[in-house]
């Protein structure tokens, strides 16, 4: 890169190759992959909340909300009861960008935890489809910076440095479900609607952010697993 800077500095003639040059450089090196925590990192996340009390209960309700459906953070703030489907195949309904509703699906682990939490709260009565299901003690939607204050307090709880240290916000936490869902096997088109992305190519950071994270290792591992369509795996790697 210093030599063809000084290049163009020494014949100007030759500047607009030299920035080309210099562009192509940038562009190999200023790719930066998508910050994300580790299955273990997020295992050890959800696992903060202390459930023997009212508030531990409600956090890790919501942290597993938010991780499972890969819900942008507005959109969980957004999240009311009528919203919850805890019968048949338990989905969640977000409202997003444009106003785009998508349904994504809740795992057990999630659904128990949403299930107990609206009943505690006597939230699955009669009158209260259009409550939030995360609320203060106002009983007004939780803002988006009292959730990302709520994920910030037990991250600051971590016992593993790593965890602690790491620049994390909701949005991390939905980049970490995509990650482990695409590590899981996943296809693309599946992780683009779970996340609400309108083009594919938005949702391909993801598969462009492993192929860095492995340059080195054996592709041939990584085009293996592209080819397994099913949820299982990763729900077993998360449970």
């Amino acid at each position: 890169d210093s030599f063809f800077s000084w290049m163009q500095s020494q014949d100007p003639a030759r500047m607009a190759c030299c920035q080309d040059i210099l562009a192509i450089a940038a562009s190999k090196h200023d790719r930066p992959g998508v910050a994300h925590l580790s299955v273990e990192q997020t295992r050890q996340l959800l696992a903060l909340p202390d459930r023997s009390t009212r508030t531990g209960r409600r956090d890790a309700t919501l942290l597993a909300t938010l991780y499972d459906t890969a819900a942008r953070v507005q959109e969980l703030a957004d999240l009311t009861v009528r919203d919850i489907r805890l019968d048949g195949p338990a989905m969640a309904a977000l409202t997003g960008k444009g106003r785009k509703t998508r349904h994504v699906p809740i795992d057990g682990n999630t659904t128990a935890l949403l299930t107990a939490y609206l009943t505690e709260r006597h939230l699955d009565s009669p009158g209260k489809d259009d409550h939030p299901v995360f609320f203060n003690q106002h009983r007004s939607k939780l803002s988006r910076g009292g959730i990302a204050w709520i994920l910030r307090k037990y991250q600051a709880q971590a016992a593993d440095p790593a965890l602690a240290n790491t620049r994390l916000s909701p949005h991390i936490l939905r980049h970490s479900r995509a990650m482990h869902l695409y590590d899981s096997g996943v296809p693309l088109p599946y992780i683009r609607d779970i996340l609400g992305h309108v083009d594919l190519s938005t949702t391909e950071i993801y598969a462009n952010s492993r192929e860095l994270h492995q340059a080195g290792e054996k592709p041939q591992v990584a085009r293996s697993m592209r080819g397994r369509s099913s949820l299982s795996r990763y729900r077993a790697a998360v449970a």
